[in-house]
């Protein structure tokens, strides 16, 4: 086994009207748990709820070879501002449904029922990984813990997204 994981360039962008790098609890938990375990942060960066916004950031991050992960919290409940699917929708080239339903079935025990109102999903967006998170810091939480993390360390066994990265990138 690796003694320590392989870093990978990760974006975090929060989708809010309200937050600001300072308020950014979600986003700030991201960053820093991201760093504990090694990762580099190569975006940090807030959009408003608007479609074209969220895409744009998303698409930005995606279409950079410096970027392999791309994480995003907000956006992704069923208000009318709740867009964040959407605006992934047209970047995605291989959906990963197995993500939303893992985390909606980890979040079942947190919060019950509710969890039914959380469109949180991942997709593969030409050979960047996408993980749409919901806004809130307990699902931030949930998601690193139990999936993210785990599944961004190159030690984990069977088989993590990060072995799998040099095998989308030689297809791509």
């Amino acid at each position: 086994m690796d003694p320590v994981p392989t870093p990978l360039q990760i974006a975090i962008i929060t989708v809010s009207d309200t937050r600001t790098l300072d308020t950014d609890k979600s986003g700030g938990l991201l960053m820093d748990q991201l760093l504990t375990a090694g990762h580099l942060i190569a975006l940090r960066k807030i959009v408003k709820d608007d479609l074209e916004q969220i895409r744009g950031a998303i698409s930005f991050a995606v279409n950079s070879s410096a970027i392999d992960v791309v994480i995003t919290t907000g956006g992704t409940g069923i208000t009318q501002r709740d867009v964040t699917p959407e605006a992934l929708a047209p970047l995605v080239t291989k959906p990963i449904p197995g993500f939303g339903e893992l985390f909606r079935w980890l979040s079942y025990a947190d919060i019950g029922a509710s969890t039914i109102q959380s469109r949180a999903e991942a997709a593969l967006c030409g050979t960047t990984l996408v993980f749409l998170l919901p806004g809130s810091t307990g699902a931030v939480r949930l998601a690193l813990d139990k999936i993210l993390l785990p599944q961004l360390d190159s030690r984990t066994k069977p088989c993590n997204f990060v072995e799998l990265l040099p095998r989308v990138r030689s297809e791509g």
